[in-house]
């Protein structure tokens, strides 16, 4: 039998809870989520308080304790700040399969996580090191590229992945490494003053390029973390030291064949110098990639590299990136390639970018 003391208890009990669902505590959350969440603890008379954060939750982690490659769980981190003081070499690339065959190669390996990013520190051919996902496109690579930044020592920076190619005289497989990177889609959609015909605003100054289209290239307006002033600039270069090291790495065994023994036509090759160019679309149209080849002379097309370069050069940091040709960007005869040649492509840029590390000199 429940008393009557009992059930005047209970209702003071969730009266008070109820009123905590009001209180300036729960306001100052500002997040109607959580209000929800105390509200929703009085009615079904949930134990335990409620916990709300001021800011994202960060983590890092112990060494791994299985095999070399493996990375331990996370744990509790610092909210702000470097996480490791390591000088190391960073590498990004854009999506998982582009960096399988180097986590397989990671030793002593250490997972910190930021801003749901992971970042993994250790060990490739014996350098220091920190291998991340950029995610794809243009934004997600600034924006992953700076967070490396900020967490990590970084003495370099070098992308691994694949790409669209471009230059007819490259095939699939080839893996290039541009001495600079431009973005192709830093454009003015110019005025159609007739069929066929168009016009930029005078304020827009003189271009470079020609148009494709309506779109017309254009610089980016940029600053340097210790420049004086602004300026208009294409192409970001990369570090000269870092292409020289790379030019002297020619014997490296390139992947011509799948893993189900599907193999190219062309035996692939490295090919060093030239442009690349960046944007935020997958190209699968002849008319462009010719339109690219001819405007901008690039080798290979794709979505992340001129975003991480303006970054680095920005930062000071010395940047390359290896491309390997997973498609044409449909100068194919049939469907694009990617999906066929993801893995081949892939792996020959990381078997470079590993031949890299191992011809570096500090």
């Amino acid at each position: 039998m429940t008393h009557r003391s009992d059930l005047h208890a209970g209702r003071f009990a969730l009266g008070t809870r109820l009123r905590l669902c009001a209180s300036a505590r729960v306001r100052r959350l500002g997040m109607l989520a959580a209000a929800v969440l105390v509200c929703s603890g009085a009615w079904l008379a949930w134990p335990g308080p409620v916990l709300a954060s001021s800011g994202p939750v960060e983590a890092t982690a112990a060494p791994a304790a299985a095999a070399p490659s493996a990375a331990a769980p996370s744990a509790a981190a610092p909210s702000a700040g470097r996480l490791d003081e390591t000088p190391r070499m960073a590498i990004l690339s854009a999506f998982a399969p582009e960096l399988e065959l180097l986590r397989a190669r990671l030793r002593d390996a250490r997972v910190h996580t930021v801003q749901g990013v992971d970042f993994f520190t250790g060990q490739l051919e014996g350098r220091p090191v920190v291998l991340a996902l950029s995610g794809i496109s243009m934004v997600n690579a600034a924006m992953n590229t700076q967070l490396l930044f900020d967490r990590f020592r970084v003495t370099h920076l070098i992308f691994s992945g694949i790409a669209g190619g471009v230059n007819p005289e490259l095939h699939i497989g080839d893996v290039s490494v541009p001495e600079r990177w431009g973005q192709y889609l830093e454009v003015v959609m110019m005025r159609e003053i007739a069929p066929g015909q168009y016009r930029a605003p005078a304020s827009k100054g003189e271009f470079d390029f020609p148009p494709y289209g309506m779109m017309q290239p254009r610089a980016v307006r940029v600053r340097q973390a210790e420049g004086a002033g602004i300026q208009e600039k294409f192409w970001f270069e990369v570090d000269p030291q870092m292409l020289a090291v790379a030019r002297s790495v020619q014997a490296v065994p390139l992947r011509g064949c799948d893993r189900q023994d599907r193999c190219l036509d062309k035996r692939p090759r490295l090919v060093v110098g030239g442009s690349g160019v960046s944007g935020q679309a997958f190209v699968d149209n002849a008319d462009f990639r010719r339109y690219a080849f001819r405007t901008f002379r690039a080798n290979v097309l794709d979505m992340e590299s001129a975003a991480c370069a303006q970054v680095a050069w920005r930062a000071g940091v010395p940047f390359i990136a290896f491309r390997s040709l997973s498609d044409l960007a449909g100068g194919g005869p049939g469907e694009n390639e990617m999906n066929a040649f993801l893995h081949i492509a892939a792996d020959n840029a990381a078997q470079v970018l590993l031949a890299f590390l191992r011809a570096w000199r500090d």
